[in-house]
């Protein structure tokens, strides 16, 4: 298939944001936004501040296709496979739904996945049976290049969320910029830490970038609990 529209897999953190960004820039026609909701913890998808999404769909200017689904359990799993299976279902129905809908069906879709098999496989597997090809800009590449690249375009990205040692309270809220990046590669050598926090070691936010029109603003207060901790979001709107 080769004519009809691409839909984004988006989460407003920077690895989704980093695949629509390099996807409009080569030119495909990015017609929707999709995210997930998940209600608890999740094996598949990003989960900290997805409600975001809205603003940054609004900034960004494409429609925003939100989905909903039921609370996966990921708390207590007898088999991870089994799990980012069952969660793929409700996404791989809106994405259907879209390709009756969209003029064309859908040609493509882009992922922000950068070393997770686990993710990966899944959503190739997902876009196989919809006939669509993956866009994953950011896989294999290498993370500390990724990072300076997101930097360098003009992204402004905010660590809402962390769970790793050398990650203390002080992150939470923090632009990740050059310096946060110099400390990440020290926390790295020391501790496995991943740059790009690929292993779940923190969540991120994209409050600005060249794809968007006006910045997401937020108000936030901090949640800690001595070893890991969130941004809980008070209020967030368009400067």
């Amino acid at each position: 298939m080769t004519d009809g529209a691409w839909v984004s897999l988006f989460s407003g953190g920077k690895d989704s944001s980093w695949a629509l960004y390099r996807a409009l820039e080569r030119g495909h026609p990015v017609e929707r936004l999709v995210t997930v909701h998940p209600e608890g913890d999740s094996y598949m998808y990003h989960v900290p501040a997805t409600r975001l999404a809205r603003l940054a769909a609004e900034s960004i200017g494409i429609q925003l296709v939100e989905v909903e689904p039921d609370d996966f359990g990921a708390d207590d799993v007898p088999d991870s496979g089994e799990q980012g299976d069952a969660e793929l279902e409700p996404l791989e129905a809106a994405l259907r739904e879209l390709d009756d809908e969209l003029d064309g069906g859908i040609t493509g879709v882009t992922a922000g996945a950068v070393e997770s098999e686990y993710q990966t496989t899944r959503i190739e597997s997902m876009a196989d049976r919809l006939e669509a090809n993956v866009f994953a800009p950011l896989w294999q590449e290498n993370p500390r290049d990724l990072a300076d690249a997101m930097l360098d375009a003009g992204f402004e990205i905010q660590i809402i969320r962390v769970a790793a040692y050398g990650l203390d309270e002080s992150w939470l809220g923090r632009t990740l910029d050059a310096d946060a990046l110099d400390e990440l590669e020290a926390l790295n050598d020391e501790y496995g830490v991943h740059i790009l926090g690929e292993g779940g070691e923190f969540e991120t936010l994209v409050t600005d970038g060249p794809h968007m029109d006006r910045r997401i603003e937020i108000e936030y207060e901090t949640q800690w609990d001595g070893s890991r901790g969130s941004v809980q979001i008070e209020d967030a709107w368009l400067a």
